[in-house]
């Protein structure tokens, strides 16, 4: 039980910090803008569930995928950079809305309480929590424990899903608490928010394009020198 106990910890240590949990609310904050209480609190709810599939696919089948369809993580981390810098604009330069006549605001609200839009997977699960960076860590995690086998083969079985589950309750307690947030912002505060995360978002995005540019230049380098 203590290998146990020493196994999840260190799964946390390693996954949140590339996950963090506390980026996300803040995108939530910007995307939920408009959605009810329960609206967001669904979308909190689906978005830790994806969470946790994702990351237990990445952690038993995520090298045999990238295999099997020749996607590389530089590759990866290009296609959540480009996600991240649309949805930052997005949310930078939002779409004009109509003057709010009474029948608009009418109209608005039975929409508002019928909407469809799930940001739940993208961008809230992919690739703001389980990103480029944490599949990657998962699936070299998942090599080293298989290689080294540190522990009893019953900790070795349990403990993943563990991690993976209590990462995906810590994003859901994070994200619950973005709808007290928002209230206390009202709603300019929110506005204002979600123009500072879109800009934010750009930058985000647009370094991880970066990041995969230099990978690709590093690669072409060493096979050429």
């Amino acid at each position: 039980m203590l290998d146990l106990l020493k196994a999840v910890a260190i799964g946390l240590a390693a996954i949140l910090p590339l996950a963090n949990p506390l980026t996300t609310v803040a995108l939530m904050m910007g995307l939920s803008h408009g959605m009810d209480e329960a609206e967001r609190n669904r979308q909190a709810l689906r978005a830790s569930i994806y969470v946790f599939v994702i990351m237990a696919v990445a952690y038993y089948v995520g090298q045999l995928v990238m295999n099997v369809f020749g996607i590389s993580i530089t590759g990866l981390r290009i296609a959540g950079g480009l996600i991240v810098s649309f949805i930052g604009f997005r949310m930078l330069f939002p779409e004009q809305r109509l003057d709010e006549t009474p029948e608009v605001e009418r109209r608005s609200e039975e929409l508002r309480q019928h909407r469809t839009e799930d940001i739940a997977f993208i961008p809230l699960a992919m690739p703001s929590t389980a990103g480029p960076g944490t599949i990657a860590l998962i699936i070299s995690l998942a090599a080293a424990v298989r290689d080294e086998r540190p522990y009893a083969e019953w900790v070795m079985l349990v403990a993943p899903p563990l991690v993976f589950a209590l990462a995906s309750l810590i994003l859901l307690l994070c994200l619950r608490s973005a709808t007290r947030i928002m209230r206390v912002l009202g709603n300019s505060g929110v506005e204002a928010f979600s123009r500072l995360m879109g800009f934010l978002l750009v930058c985000i995005g647009v370094q991880f394009v970066v990041n995969g540019i230099y990978e690709i230049a590093t690669e072409v380098q060493a096979r050429l020198g």
